[in-house]
């Protein structure tokens, strides 16, 4: 299935929202730290209700541990900066996508490391700055999935 990596993640239910995401879609969550939060925090476990333990959850130190751990995979950074938007590409079971931190995205080192068909977008009106991140990562999921058949799924 596809992974789902937050980079620095900051406001606890977000990450919870996307622990049970991961869980109900078989996709594996990545953490890259420093996390704005404790894995303990009870806001995270509230938001992630009973679902932690059926998540598949790898926690990294930094960006290069993570993508290291990610191999060939193909990488999908999620940016408001995106040339191209999420619909008008194919996806491919173990994808992955990446995400910035809710207060500020991605830092354009990262950025930088994708070409300009891997950095993807979601419409918003034009005077919009962003969505919130567990509605974005699951827009992005379900899109995937979709493409694929929901495989796994009933």
């Amino acid at each position: 299935m596809f992974h789902i990596v937050l980079f620095q993640p900051e406001i606890p239910p977000n990450t919870g929202n996307v622990i049970r995401l991961a869980a109900n879609t078989g996709c594996t969550l990545h953490l890259v730290q420093p996390l704005g939060f404790r894995l303990e925090d009870k806001q995270l476990r509230r938001a992630g209700l009973d679902y932690h333990e059926y998540a598949s959850l790898r926690v990294h130190a930094d960006w290069a541990a993570c993508r290291n751990e990610l191999g060939n995979r193909r990488v999908f950074a999620m940016t408001t900066k995106g040339s191209n938007m999420l619909a008008a590409c194919d996806f491919k079971a173990e994808d992955v996508f990446l995400f910035g931190p809710e207060t500020r995205g991605l830092p354009a080192g990262i950025l930088a490391e994708f070409d300009c068909d891997q950095r993807l977008r979601l419409p918003m009106k034009a005077d919009s700055r962003s969505l919130n991140l567990s509605n974005s990562v699951a827009i992005v999921i379900y899109e995937a999935w979709r493409q694929n058949g929901f495989i796994g799924g009933r």
